[in-house]
């Protein structure tokens, strides 16, 4: 799997991680409103944020998946990450991301998952791609939403997270259907 080194929207650049970002991973993941999002570890220190930057690392390098740091384009401030595990023989990636707190209702996670769908459907040619999310996020819903995944399903107590048992929204898309969106778009003058 050949991995482009970065992506590049409006307004954000999205970079491989770096251990030098292990302070923004710190201070950002380690809120636990980030953390009840997601699986990243809780609390979150700094021996912590570096171990997770260098599972991403060995990741992409063994081809089983691709992270990015996602950074603004103009200050190159770390904001949060956005990645995809690979399962190469089915031609399909798990998506997920997080971002800090601050930068919450922005725009910016729909920004960095349009732009990581397009990276997977065109440089890594999967032929889906699909991102679960807790129940408890209905944010992270939206975002799938607008970037036009479907709602595929519920499942039902699915991860345990802080003690507690968490259902699981399931959002997908094929490539097909990323293709005929960025023809009707380009279609339409956008």
């Amino acid at each position: 799997m050949t991995v482009d080194l970065t992506v590049r929207t409006a307004r954000l650049l999205l970079r491989p991680f770096q251990t030098t970002d292990a302070e923004a991973v710190h201070r950002l993941a380690g809120s636990q409103d980030v953390a009840a999002g997601t699986f990243l570890p809780h609390p979150m220190d700094r021996q912590a944020a570096l171990s997770w930057i260098t599972e991403r690392v060995e990741d992409q390098t063994a081809g089983r998946g691709v992270t990015f740091a996602i950074t603004l384009e103009e200050s190159g401030e770390v904001i949060g990450a956005i990645g995809m595990e690979i399962v190469a023989t089915h031609e399909q990636g798990r998506l997920s991301y997080w971002l800090g707190r601050p930068y919450w209702n922005r725009g910016y996670g729909t920004e960095a998952v349009s732009a990581l769908v397009g990276y997977g459907f065109s440089s890594l040619k999967l032929h889906r791609i699909y991102a679960p999310h807790f129940h408890t996020n209905p944010a992270s819903g939206r975002v799938l939403q607008k970037v036009g995944m479907t709602h595929e399903g519920r499942l039902r107590e699915h991860y345990l997270r802080f003690g507690r048992r968490i259902d699981v929204e399931l959002y997908g898309m094929l490539r097909e259907e990323f293709l005929t969106k960025t023809i009707g778009k380009k279609g339409n003058g956008a």
